[in-house]
């Protein structure tokens, strides 16, 4: 029940009712209601300080929740690289080594990361962990990128083992000649005396004495690059191309059955020990090339004998002898 004010009228002497008019009444409400919210919000932000709201509860578990996954996203990614990074160092250390490749380039591997900027972009200026996210997104695409690389080096080292099987082939790695009591080579690489200059001078082969006629095996897969007679040197000569670089002499041959661009096999018969050209005695001169360059053919005799039998091999070789051409 509203309540009624009087005033005392001295005129009359008399206790009057007060009259309140419409704008005394609108403003008497809107000062209720002025004070009403006021109180109303205060009590709201006491309450928001002291308790938290079911939708602001659920948000911050998010946002949490959110932080933890990163975090742990985050634990995840160094453990990756840290595996990417041992199949990086065996890469470039044990596989590479081994086909003989060349490593890849650190600055490849630690390449710039492209997209940032424009995920960067993407995110609103004020996002309270955009740094966070924009971190996380840099060390993904780091990884994504390393492992591009790491994807693409192993299916080099695939190729190169793929070709490694017909390179183990091809190296010249028997003897050209059937040598099993380890008493054929007479001679060996380096210098040596020249049975016709009679001065020592660089011997860039291996001297096999033998019998006219005795066969002569290719030391290693490959194509006849070469037939031809030298009346006043080498004789007969037949050359090998086995790829990768090496290639193989067989010098002072009697004769030869094999024809330039034929394709040969290890150990097939490609001619016979003869006596032609300058030379002393029937034998045969052979001769290994790597790149282009003579090197010793002893190194790559490695099918079809022993340990023991190699020493020996060695040892005649190294003996400062006479050679035969």
């Amino acid at each position: 029940m509203a309540r009624i004010k009087y005033y005392y009228d001295t005129e009359t002497c008399k206790y009057e009712r007060v009259k309140q008019t419409k704008w005394d009444v609108t403003f008497n409400v809107l000062g209720y209601v002025v004070v009403t919210l006021l109180f109303s919000f205060g009590l709201l932000a006491l309450f928001g300080d002291l308790f938290e709201s079911p939708k602001f509860a659920r948000l911050a578990k998010e946002n949490r929740e959110l932080k933890e996954n990163i975090a742990l996203m985050n634990k995840k990614m160094d453990e990756n690289e840290g595996y990417l990074q041992a199949l990086a160092h065996k890469d470039d250390n044990v596989y590479r080594k081994i086909f003989e490749a060349e490593p890849i380039p650190e600055t490849i591997r630690k390449g710039g990361v492209g997209g940032v900027q424009r995920f960067r972009s993407l995110l609103e200026a004020d996002l309270e962990q955009e740094e966070m996210i924009i971190n996380t997104f840099e060390r993904i695409q780091a990884l994504r990128r390393k492992m591009f690389i790491q994807t693409k080096s192993y299916d080099e080292i695939m190729d190169l083992a793929k070709k490694k099987e017909q390179m183990w082939a091809s190296i010249p790695a028997i003897q050209p000649v059937n040598n099993t009591e380890m008493k054929r080579l007479s001679s060996g690489y380096g210098i040596r005396m020249h049975p016709i200059m009679k001065r020592r001078i660089m011997h860039h082969g291996l001297d096999y004495s033998a019998k006219r006629g005795t066969p002569i095996y290719a030391t290693g897969d490959g194509v006849v690059k070469k037939v031809k007679y030298y009346p006043g040197g080498y004789g007969r000569v037949v050359e090998i191309d086995h790829g990768f670089g090496f290639e193989t002499r067989y010098a002072h041959m009697q004769m030869y059955i094999v024809k330039r661009g034929q394709k040969v096999k290890r150990g097939e018969c490609i001619g016979y020990v003869g006596n032609t050209g300058r030379s002393t005695a029937p034998h045969l001169h052979y001769e290994v090339r790597k790149n282009g360059k003579t090197v010793d053919p002893i190194h790559y005799i490695f099918q079809g004998i022993s340990d023991e039998e190699y020493a020996e091999l060695v040892r005649l070789a190294s003996q400062d002898n006479q050679s035969l051409s």
